[in-house]
């Protein structure tokens, strides 16, 4: 009797794992560059969808959850199907349709939010979702094809989980440090779009298929060309802003700097005494009421932008001394290039935070502060806190002064915990605002939109900043003493421990334009 040979097409035992023959490099790769992928998506999508919600900790948070959401719905299903499908059919479509889908996105989103704004949420959900599931999908069937014996199950999976991290890493690092820096928006969910169809093509190479490739790269390449012709508000992609510089139709000098679709300066190129927001008229009627005519200052600014008020003070104040704390270096560059900064004698940018800017300041050292750093429409949370009015109140000799434009709307919950705050550090605070927000005009319900308040450990001259006011015709009152007492109520103080800004904060409407 012949010896009983196991044929070839027997079944294998079910406790041993198959091997697919997907070397341990390849496998890494896709890996690494799958769950890279997910993090350039996510990181990017928080700055595509800037604009049209806000850069906002809310924003932030619902990009995050939906990224881990995709992650691991895609960990999930594709485990599965990788247990009941042959793997190696798997990798190349995960890869090019999210591909294709990464490669329309920016025109998709922007489409969407100019033509459909109440679908936005949910485009911007698939946008996000679709591609993060698909290639964290990748994972678990690349695992499935390089696990060939039950004894190295761990060391498998916990090396391709390590590669896989480390991707996400270099995916975070390299998209925050450099490819936002040197690329557009569009450019680079364009360009990982094609790289991803290049992995899809060399996967499906692999097991001599291209059926689906042309198809998916032409998608890639429309998704190109949409970019170029769907609706936006980009003349300039910074790192942190989608800026835009209009022309005034009725002031051939006039510009207005938009950042994220809010009006954030408006420059006169060639009256820089020109100053058209309401706010900027009532900071200015703050700053000249405060000191004498003509005198000149050494003043610190918050935030940047078109540098409207900075380049008031140097024509006003010939001699003034201004440093400026901008964080965006592409604002700054907007401001060279466009609108018309040159060298005015006096007026010095540093690129920085405004926090970190405030400690390279000596004590005592500044005439003036004045606040107008916003990340959209909120101030950021670092800069509203005790512990930074601390140092303000430091770097202010003693005659010194404090300005701040603030924006908050409904029941002005962040605008009152900010004053508050300010009353818990300096000994003589005031409120300019319409009559209505600032509590003046008890029968009337607040709107909100742009308020300034006004600090100082020395007395104000509130009857000469009133003057100034409607000098300006700004329409704007004062609030102090019991008035503004009973406006602040029970808010309560920010610090940094808490400052809950965002949710304090009352959505933005078309008023905050400033």
């Amino acid at each position: 009797m012949s010896p009983v040979t196991r044929s070839s097409s027997s079944p294998v035992d079910e406790g041993t794992p198959r091997n697919y023959g997907l070397g341990p490099r390849a496998a890494a790769v896709l890996v690494f560059g799958s769950s890279a992928a997910v993090l350039v998506v996510e990181i990017v999508a928080l700055r595509l969808l800037a604009p049209y919600l806000g850069l906002t900790l809310e924003t932030s948070t619902m990009v995050i959850g939906i990224a881990l959401t995709a992650i691991a719905l895609g960990s999930w299903l594709g485990g599965r199907i990788a247990d009941q499908v042959d793997p190696r059919r798997l990798i190349g479509p995960s890869l090019g349709v999210s591909g294709a889908v990464v490669a329309l996105t920016p025109a998709v989103l922007r489409t969407t939010a100019e033509w459909a704004p109440a679908m936005l949420f949910l485009i911007a959900s698939l946008t996000i979702l679709v591609p993060g599931a698909l290639l964290s999908a990748v994972t678990p069937i690349v695992t499935k094809l390089r696990l060939t014996s039950l004894a190295e199950t761990g060391t498998v999976v916990g090396r391709l989980s390590g590669v896989g991290t480390v991707g996400a890493i270099v995916g975070t690092v390299l998209t925050g440090f450099v490819l936002v820096s040197r690329l557009p928006v569009s450019g680079i969910l364009i360009g990982l779009g094609a790289l991803l169809m290049v992995g899809s093509a060399l996967v499906e190479w692999r097991r001599r298929g291209w059926s689906s490739t042309p198809a998916l790269t032409l998608v890639v390449v429309a998704g190109g060309l949409a970019t170029m012709v769907a609706p936006g508000g980009c003349d300039t992609e910074t790192r942190y802003h989608c800026a835009r510089v209009v022309t005034d139709p009725d002031r051939g000098s006039g510009r207005t700097l938009v950042l994220d679709g809010v009006r954030h300066s408006y420059v006169d190129i060639d009256d820089p005494t020109f100053l058209e927001f309401t706010y900027v008229r009532a900071i200015a009627s703050v700053v000249d009421a405060a000191f004498p005519e003509g005198e000149p200052l050494a003043a610190h600014h918050l935030g940047g932008g078109g540098l409207t008020f900075p380049r008031y003070l140097a024509a006003t104040r010939p001699g003034t001394r201004s440093l400026v704390s901008e964080i965006d270096s592409g604002v700054v560059h907007i401001d060279r290039d466009q609108l018309g900064l040159g060298s005015e004698a006096g007026i010095g940018v540093r690129v920085e935070d405004g926090r970190l800017g405030l400690r390279r300041l000596d004590a005592g050292s500044r005439d003036l502060v004045v606040g107008d750093a916003f990340g959209g429409v909120s101030v950021p949370w670092h800069l509203t806190t005790v512990e930074a009015m601390t140092d303000i109140r430091r770097v202010l000799n003693e005659d010194g002064l404090y300005v701040a434009n603030l924006i908050d709307h409904g029941a002005l919950a962040f605008a009152r915990a900010e004053v508050a705050t300010l009353r818990e550090t300096f000994e003589h605070v005031a409120l300019v605002g319409e009559p209505t927000d600032i509590g003046l005009d008890p029968t009337a319900t607040p709107e909100g939109g742009n308020l300034v308040v006004l600090a100082s450990d020395r007395p104000v001259d509130l009857r000469a900043t009133q003057e100034a006011l409607d000098a300006r015709q700004t329409g704007w009152k004062i609030a102090t003493g019991d008035d503004l007492t009973s406006w602040i109520g029970d808010a309560q103080l920010l610090t940094d421990d808490y400052a809950p800004v965002d949710q304090l904060l009352q959505p933005y409407s078309p008023r905050s334009s400033q």
